[in-house]
C-alpha cells in the first residue's frame, strides 16, 4: 500500500453505519463543485453519514450539515448561491446572509447561535480563512473555505499515525507495509495535531463546537509554522552570504508579500478573538452546552492569545530581514556610486584640458595661432570661465557666509542686551554708588 499525499489519507469518509457517500453540488449553473457532509452522531461515541436532508437530531441524536466552498469563487453573491441552493429550505435567507457575509459576528438569529470569523478576499490565498456556523440544541450547519485539516471524521483503524511506514527510497522499495512519500512526511513535521481518525467522536452539541473551534486555531497554527519554517529556510541561506538570493528576494518584493499576508492573519486572529469569548459567554447560558466544554473555550482562547504572540514575532522577524535587505541593497549603491565618484575624479581632467584646447577661438597656447585680430580670443574665453566659476562658487559659499555673519550679529545683539540688563541691575543695586543706602533694599 502507497500513500502519495494527504489527501489520500485523510479525507476517508466511511463510519460504522452506512457506506460512505460525499455529495456534490455541479450543474450548469454552478462551475465548481460545492463539497457537502453530513453526519449523525447517537451521544453514545458512534457517528454515521446521513443523507443531506437539513434534518435536526431526535432525543440525545444531533446532527451535523458541513459545505465546503471551493476556493477560487469570484465574488460573495456566488458564495450566496451556492448555500441558498444547499441551506434553503429550511434556512432562510437572513440565515445564509449571517454565515456568508465578511467580518466577525456572533449572535442569536431565530432562536439559533450564529458566530463566523470570515476574511475578506482574495479566497486564494492560504492566509484568507472562512468558517461559520449556526448552532441549534440538535443540529450544527458549518460553512468553510476550502478544507481544514481534522475537520471531519474518519475510523479510528484507518490512522496513517497508527502505522509502521516505510519512507520511499531506494533502499524500501521491497518492504511491505505502508510506504510514504518524503513529501507527506514533511507535510506531517508541520502538524500540531493527530488526523481525522485519531479525532474524539462528540457525544453531544457542545463537544462538536468545540471541535469545530479547535480545528479552526490548528488550522491557523499550521499556516503560522510552515511560515516559519520557511523563514528558516530563507536566513539560513541570507546567512551563507547568496548574491543571487538576495536580488531575487528584493525582485520578488517576498518579505513586503509576506508582511502583507501576515496582516491578513493577524486579522483573522483579532476577529477570533473578537468572536470566541462572545460565542463561549453565550453558550455557558444555554442548558444543554457541558461545563466541560466551557472551560475548553477557555483554553482555545488562551491558544489564540499566544498565537497572536507567534505572529507578532514572525512579523518582527520578516521586518529585521527586509531591513537586512534594504541595507545590502544601500550598499550595493553606495559602492556602484563610489566607482562612478572614481571615474570622475580620473577623466575630469582629461575633459577639462580637452575642452581648452578645442575651443574654436584665437590665441590657443602651443597651436602656432599669430593672428594680431584673434590672438586675445584664447585669453578673453579664460576670463570669462574664471567669472562663471567665481560666480558658481559664491552661489554655494553665500549661504555659508550669509549664516557666520547671523551668529556674529545675534552674539553681539546678546552681549549688548546682558550688558544694558547688568548696568540696570548694578544702577538698582548701588554697585556704582551709594544707592543701595538711599533705597535700603533691593527689589526683585
Amino acid at each position: 500500500m502507497e500513500v502519495n499525499g494527504m489527501e489520500g489519507n485523510m479525507d476517508i469518509e466511511s463510519g460504522p453505519g452506512p457506506s460512505s457517500r460525499v455529495d456534490y453540488l455541479h450543474n450548469s449553473h454552478y462551475p465548481v463543485f460545492v463539497k457537502q457532509k453530513a453526519y449523525t452522531f447517537d451521544a453514545t461515541g458512534n457517528y454515521y453519514i446521513k443523507e443531506w436532508d437539513l434534518s435536526s437530531g431526535k432525543g440525545k441524536e444531533f446532527c451535523w450539515y458541513h459545505v465546503e466552498l471551493p476556493k477560487d469563487y469570484k465574488n460573495l453573491t456566488q458564495v450566496a448561491e451556492y448555500l441558498i441552493s444547499v441551506l434553503c429550505p429550511p434556512l432562510k435567507l437572513q440565515d445564509i446572509l449571517s454565515l456568508v457575509s465578511n467580518g466577525p459576528f456572533c449572535g442569536h438569529i431565530d432562536g439559533a447561535l450564529v458566530f463566523r470569523v470570515n476574511s475578506p478576499r482574495p479566497a486564494s490565498s492560504k492566509f484568507t480563512f472562512r468558517i461559520a456556523a449556526r448552532v441549534t440544541k440538535n443540529s450544527v450547519i458549518t460553512v468553510s473555505l476550502g478544507r481544514i485539516p481534522r475537520l471531519g471524521f474518519s475510523p479510528a483503524n484507518e490512522s496513517l499515525l497508527s502505522e509502521i511506514p516505510a519512507v520511499e527510497n531506494s533502499g524500501n522499495r521491497g518492504r511491505q507495509g505502508i510506504v510514504i512519500k518524503e513529501s507527506l512526511l514533511e507535510s506531517l513535521l508541520t502538524m500540531n495535531h493527530s488526523e481525522e481518525a485519531d479525532n474524539p467522536v462528540p457525544r453531544s452539541v457542545s463537544n462538536l463546537v468545540v471541535h469545530i473551534i479547535d480545528t479552526h486555531v490548528d488550522h491557523l497554527q499550521d499556516v503560522v509554522t510552515v511560515l516559519e519554517m520557511e523563514l528558516d529556510t530563507i536566513e539560513i541561506d541570507l546567512d551563507k552570504g547568496g548574491f543571487g538570493l538576495k536580488k531575487q528576494l528584493l525582485d520578488e518584493r517576498t518579505f513586503p508579500k509576506m508582511h502583507l499576508d501576515l496582516q491578513r492573519l493577524l486579522q483573522v486572529i483579532a476577529h477570533s478573538e473578537q468572536v470566541f469569548p462572545r460565542v463561549k459567554e453565550k453558550c455557558s447560558l444555554k442548558d444543554w452546552f457541558a461545563q466541560e466544554d466551557v472551560n475548553a473555550l477557555d483554553e482555545l482562547l488562551g491558544r489564540i492569545r499566544r498565537l497572536k504572540e507567534s505572529v507578532g514575532f514572525v512579523v518582527n522577524r520578516v521586518t529585521a530581514l527586509q531591513a537586512g535587505l534594504d541595507s545590502w541593497q544601500a550598499e550595493q549603491i553606495n559602492r556602484k556610486l563610489y566607482f562612478l565618484s572614481f571615474l570622475s575624479i580620473v577623466f575630469l581632467p582629461l575633459s577639462i584640458i580637452t575642452g581648452v584646447f578645442g575651443m574654436n577661438v584665437g590665441g590657443v597656447p602651443w597651436t602656432g595661432q599669430r593672428d594680431p585680430e584673434t590672438i586675445e580670443g584664447f585669453r578673453y574665453v579664460m576670463i570669462l570661465c574664471a567669472a562663471t566659476l567665481g560666480v558658481v562658487l559664491l552661489c554655494f559659499i553665500f549661504p555659508v557666509l550669509y549664516g557666520q555673519v547671523a551668529k556674529w550679529r545675534h552674539r553681539k545683539q546678546l552681549k549688548s542686551c546682558l550688558s544694558i540688563r547688568w548696568r540696570s541691575f548694578a544702577y538698582r543695586a548701588g554697585v556704582y554708588g551709594d544707592r543701595a543706602e538711599k533705597v535700603g533694599y533691593l527689589r526683585l
